[in-house]
């Protein structure tokens, strides 16, 4: 029984996983940090704050093109794939992995409810909401889960077109989704914003789960199919994603396209998510530098990073400064300053600790026992002996 919490092995980790997590987990903070800093209205609509210089809506429209939904897509992909991966290895400790799997989850919906008292765009609660619906389907194959998937995001898709149709002209009732005054939102775009934002979420997750059923996750398939995969992923989805920049722009982000114009960039998620994917593994077989071990504790530290993400950022950007304050270029200057110093410390923190120390909390509460949270000495001292 000892054995079932010890840590994972290096030797049992799958290293693609852990760099294409840790390069999600840093580049959903492009995004992340434009609700931290702006007013609400700044995330979806480029003239609601924070564009202040033609170089603010170079950011912006960037951060629209190649960061907005991908990240999290991929973020989500990576959490559907960690599902079957948890309760696989329960399943073989001789765990019931599905009441377990949801034991974890729930106990990770308690912690995006505590995230969510300092920051109203936690993804932590939605995560832990969708995970019955992944534990249920794990064993589904993976055709079925990518049409599982698929479905749901052009669902999003979808009703961000048909709600577009009961927006009034002068906005009324989109409040903090779009105008720059803000105000409240209305029941049809707010439960239409929510949905939206559910079943992305969801339908990523279970595009993970058959990335990881075909091997395609763990970065097993041939340099060639990712080299494909790359290329077709963006031929596909960046246009598509530029296309929802040019109908906001052109309309100069008018209420009368504050949904319709999201729906070409939710359309090249799935796409521009396989494409990143494709060229983080690519990169990832690669020979080992020390920015790939870095960019991988940043992956095996993911919780701490994206916590201490929205601790920096509302620190900073709402307590330090006011929120609104900073424009849009200013927020990018601060995010890479956050991507330096979590660079900087995930490597030497797991040199001397199992794990990061949310994932402690997270993980001593889902084995309702204390894990070990620091490394032996011996341990740390053949590391160094081996260079690492």
């Amino acid at each position: 029984m000892t054995t079932t919490t010890a840590p994972t092995e290096r030797s049992e980790r799958i290293t693609n996983l852990d760099t294409v997590r840790g390069l999600a987990v840093l580049g959903i903070l492009l995004m992340n940090i434009v609700s931290f800093g702006l007013p609400s209205a700044a995330y979806f609509n480029l003239r609601a704050g924070g564009s202040n210089t033609a170089l603010d809506y170079g950011v912006g429209i960037a951060g629209e093109v190649f960061i907005d939904q991908k990240m999290m897509g991929l973020f989500s992909a990576l959490f559907g794939a960690g599902i079957v991966l948890f309760a696989n290895r329960a399943e073989a400790k001789g765990r019931r992995p599905n009441l377990f799997s949801l034991w974890r989850n729930l106990l990770l919906g308690l912690i995006g409810l505590a995230h969510l008292t300092i920051w109203e765009g936690d993804v932590l609660l939605l995560y832990a909401a969708c995970a019955p619906l992944l534990v249920v389907t794990r064993r589904f194959g993976a055709r079925w889960l990518l049409g599982l998937g698929t479905v749901c995001v052009l669902g999003s898709a979808v009703i961000a077109i048909l709600v577009q149709s009961s927006v009034p002209a002068d906005g009324e009732g989109l409040g903090d989704l779009w105008l720059p005054q803000g105000g409240d939102i209305a029941d049809g775009p707010g439960v239409a914003f929510l949905s939206g934002y559910f079943l992305r979420a969801l339908g990523m997750m279970w595009i993970g789960v058959a990335l990881y059923k075909m091997q395609i996750m763990q970065g097993h398939r041939p340099t060639s199919f990712y080299q494909r995969m790359a290329v077709i992923g963006l031929v596909v989805g960046l246009p598509l994603a530029i296309l929802g920049v040019i109908v906001t722009a052109a309309n100069d982000y008018s209420p009368d396209v504050a949904f319709i114009g999201q729906a070409p960039n939710t359309l090249a998620t799935i796409p521009l998510s396989f494409a990143y994917l494709a060229i983080i593994t690519l990169w990832d077989k690669r020979p080992t530098t020390e920015v790939h071990r870095r960019v991988r504790a940043c992956g095996r530290m993911a919780l701490t990073n994206y916590l201490t993400q929205t601790i920096i950022g509302i620190t900073m950007l709402r307590v330090v400064f006011n929120q609104g304050d900073l424009g849009r270029t200013a927020l990018l200057g601060m995010a890479i300053a956050v991507w330096v110093l979590q660079l900087a410390w995930s490597k030497p923190w797991l040199e001397h600790f199992n794990y990061g120390p949310f994932e402690w909390v997270w993980r001593s509460l889902t084995y309702r026992k204390r894990q070990t949270f620091a490394r032996p000495a011996i341990a740390r001292s053949a590391k160094e002996d081996a260079g690492v």
